[in-house]
């Protein structure tokens, strides 16, 4: 009883903040669960980052549900990625069930099954939000980096900016950007080299292959207009709750390179338009990447670093990032030492490889008189994780084997004809689903051309019409020579030696 009182004062001092705060559930020990021994995670440290893992099947989806419903009830706004598409029932209540009513008598919390107010944003051709951007909000340097191109492509890159900047050519799509690409080197080769230097074909054709693979994993679908306005995901509903934005990725995964594109894309533009918060209250926005690992594997190097620098920066935004994933080890060490929240369900071993896996993730929890952590992390239940979070002052909370409460929303999808409801009534989906393709470089570009080449035309047409009237002009003035230099007949034949001595001959008899 001494090691229960003692462990049960650790946890409630532990859990106790000032501010307001989540409850993921209870404590456990000796694999039984504690009741009101509330595992707490407060607002003001949410913009800290945090990681959600676990091997298939322990709940990590779940703990994710929870933590959507939580903020939006706390009046935080929340981004999802759903790529496996098993988010959309956040936007119906639970029906209850009695293992649901057991699991919280034991934890020591009512069950309130709630709705909660729900957008369905996509990337693709699915049902939902259009999101999209242009290639002029990514900038060069973003493009770069995402394509990944040598210092030498960077370069090319720019000066195509720079030219599209001076000759305001909107650049918006991909295929306006292969277009001005193309034109570099085709008909304004002689233009680009007068103001920037000449521009190697096997630069713009390296860099026109690597569009192309973007191309072909959707990104004609993502770049363009209307481009999406980050601030529509910090709405709030007339009840005072943050609306759940889910993302619907199902058919991402085979498309790495088009998440990590928009991922990014994403980050970026949320840096730059948020305003610093430092450390207020509570976050702005909580975004959750499920199945983070698509990200971090499939980067490349300098969009990897691209990618850590902004985890590292946007909490002073007001933004805290959640990487739900298998495995800790999927995520870099560099974006994992950002991360305060760590709530870690039960992993397998299998394998000698699992087993060191388990022993390197034992090591980035803290120290703890009452658990011995890596076995813990291969006996924890279904909807049981091992949590540790960070305090109002930043620094850890006691490690808590927790019995994690369960969603107050429908553990499961919509159907279809809920969904359409759902989309039928967003005020998003009205603003952002038109298709629109107003001027810009492609057909400013293709306007360039025709009137070159109508120009071009028509100065050869000029010159072909001087060069036969040169040629008439030559031919009437050797015509008028050849005129002049001919004899009249009369005056040839009169003036002829015969004549002349004939009519002087005659002068001669007349005289005598």
């Amino acid at each position: 009883m001494e090691r229960q009182d003692s462990f049960l004062s650790h946890i409630e001092e532990g859990n106790t903040f000032k501010g307001d705060y989540i409850t993921l559930g209870s404590a456990m020990l000796d694999g039984e669960t504690m009741t009101n021994a509330f595992v707490n995670v407060p607002l003001k440290t949410m913009n800290r980052h945090g990681l959600i893992a676990g091997a298939t099947g322990t709940g990590k989806t779940k703990t994710l549900q929870v933590l959507a419903e939580n903020l939006s009830e706390k009046g935080v706004p929340v981004l999802l990625m759903d790529i496996k598409g098993d988010l959309s029932g956040l936007a119906k209540a639970s029906p209850g069930h009695p293992k649901i009513d057991e699991r919280h008598e034991k934890i020591g919390l009512p069950f309130d099954a709630k709705a909660f107010p729900v957008e369905i944003m996509t990337l693709s051709e699915q049902d939902g939000v259009r999101l999209r951007a242009t290639i002029s909000e990514f900038g060069p340097f973003l493009i770069s980096r995402i394509l990944g191109v040598t210092e030498t492509q960077a370069g090319i890159i720019s000066v195509i900016f720079k030219y599209c900047d001076d000759n305001k050519l909107p650049l918006l799509d991909l295929k306006d950007f292969k277009k001005i690409l193309q034109y570099a080197t085709g008909e304004g080769k002689k233009e680009f080299a007068e103001i920037y230097g000449r521009i190697s074909t096997a630069s713009t054709g390296a860099i026109l292959r690597k569009i192309i693979e973007i191309e072909q994993q959707g990104g004609d679908l993502f770049f363009g207009e209307t481009s999406f306005d980050t601030q529509d995901l910090l709405r709030i509903d007339e009840n005072g709750r943050g609306y759940i934005n889910i993302i619907r990725l199902t058919d991402i995964q085979d498309k790495p390179k088009l998440f990590s594109t928009f991922m990014l894309s994403l980050l970026a533009e949320i840096y730059s338009t948020f305003p610093e918060q430092g450390d207020s209250g509570r976050p702005e926005l909580v975004m959750f990447i499920d199945e983070a690992h698509l990200i971090f594997n499939e980067a490349s190097d300098a969009l990897l670093n691209q990618i850590e620098s902004i985890v590292k920066l946007i909490r002073s935004k007001g933004v805290g990032l959640y990487f739900v994933t298998q495995n800790p080890t999927d995520v870099p060490e560099e974006v994992l030492g950002q991360l305060g929240l760590k709530v870690q369900h039960a992993l397998r071993a299998f394998t000698a490889k699992d087993r060191k896996a388990i022993k390197l993730t034992a090591q980035n929890y803290p120290d703890t008189d009452y658990y011995d952590t890596t076995e813990v992390l291969t006996s924890l239940g279904i909807g049981e994780a091992l949590v540790s979070a960070l305090n109002e002052k930043g620094k850890p909370t006691p490690l808590a084997a927790t019995m994690m409460r369960a969603p107050m929303s429908r553990m499961d999808i919509l159907t279809e004809s809920e969904l359409s409801n759902l989309l039928a009534q967003s005020q998003l989906a009205k603003k952002y689903n038109k298709e629109v393709d107003r001027e810009s470089a492609y057909e400013l570009l293709n306007e360039k051309i025709k009137k070159a080449e109508a120009e071009e035309a028509k100065q050869k047409a000029k010159e072909e019409k001087e060069a036969i009237e040169r040629e008439e002009r030559k031919r009437k003035s050797s015509s008028s020579r050849r005129r002049s230099s001919r004899q009249n007949p009369i005056v040839k034949v009169l003036s002829s030696p015969t004549v002349i001595r004939s009519v002087l001959g005659i002068l001669s008899k007349m005289l005598k």
